[in-house]
Order: structure tokens, then sequence, then C-alpha cells
């Protein structure tokens, strides 16, 4: 929670929500912890995506600052697209801020399109959301 109320600090989740996301049959979450310290949380992402459903929901991503920008963001997102498609998810959608171009630069680049925008989402900042979407590609095997 620590995090969460960090990095998103006027629109956090409750320590209830984030409770019952954990707890939600359909959600899948992601800690990432560093080697020399398993004590410590670099970073979460979490993913709803019922089996069979067809669509997964990015429901968060948060990286602390003195771990961003050396890849821990895409790999929690790759991980969060592998288990979507593991479910048989097709599609794969997120809302990101409109004020946040550093992870809409991340999503764009593992393929996420914006499909639409919904006004004054976040709040109580009243700042856009933007809505994207990525139909999960099928995994490619290559020879080492």
């Amino acid at each position: 929670m620590e995090i969460e109320r960090s990095t998103f600090v006027t629109d956090a989740w409750s320590a209830d929500t984030m409770r019952g996301e954990l707890a939600g049959p359909h959600g899948y979450y992601l800690v990432a912890v560093p080697l020399d310290d398993p004590d410590r949380i670099d970073g979460y992402a979490g993913l709803l995506a019922p089996r069979g459903s067809g669509d997964g929901d990015i429901q968060t991503i948060a990286v602390v600052p003195h771990a961003r920008r050396h890849g821990l963001g895409r790999a929690l997102m790759l991980a969060l697209i592998g288990e979507a498609r593991h479910r048989g998810a097709t599609e794969v959608f997120l809302e990101v801020r409109a004020d946040n171009p550093g992870a809409q630069t991340l999503y764009r680049a593992l393929g996420f399109v914006e499909i639409s925008v919904r006004p004054r989402y976040y709040q109580p900042d009243g700042v856009d959301a933007i809505v994207m979407r990525l139909t999960v590609p099928t995994p490619e095997t290559t020879i080492a």
C-alpha cells in the first residue's frame, strides 16, 4: 500500500479495494523484488482475466522511482500479457492517465493502441483516461 499511495497520490486504491483484487478468483498479481533484497518490493502489477472470457484488463502497475527506466515495467507487462494469453484472452485493455506520457510510450511499444478517451476519469484530478487495447500476439518460437 505504501507504493500504491506514493505512486497514485490522489487516486490510490484503498486497502480494502487492494485486498479484494488480490483475493478475487479471476485476478493475477505479480510482485517484483530484487534478488539481493527479497524483503523490498520494487513493483507490482495486476491483471483481471476470467478464463475463457477472451478479454483481459490490466488493473494496475507500479514501479518505485529508483527501479524505473530499467525494464521492470516492461517485464511486468509482458508477464501479464503472457498470463492473459494462457487464460485464453485475445485482447487486453488498460486505462492510462493522459498526463502520463512515459507509461503511454511503454504501452505503445508493447503494441497497445488508443481506442477511446474517458473524459475526467481520474478523480479528484479530473484527468482523462486513454483507453488502450492490445490484440494478444501469438507466441513465436525461434531457434536460439
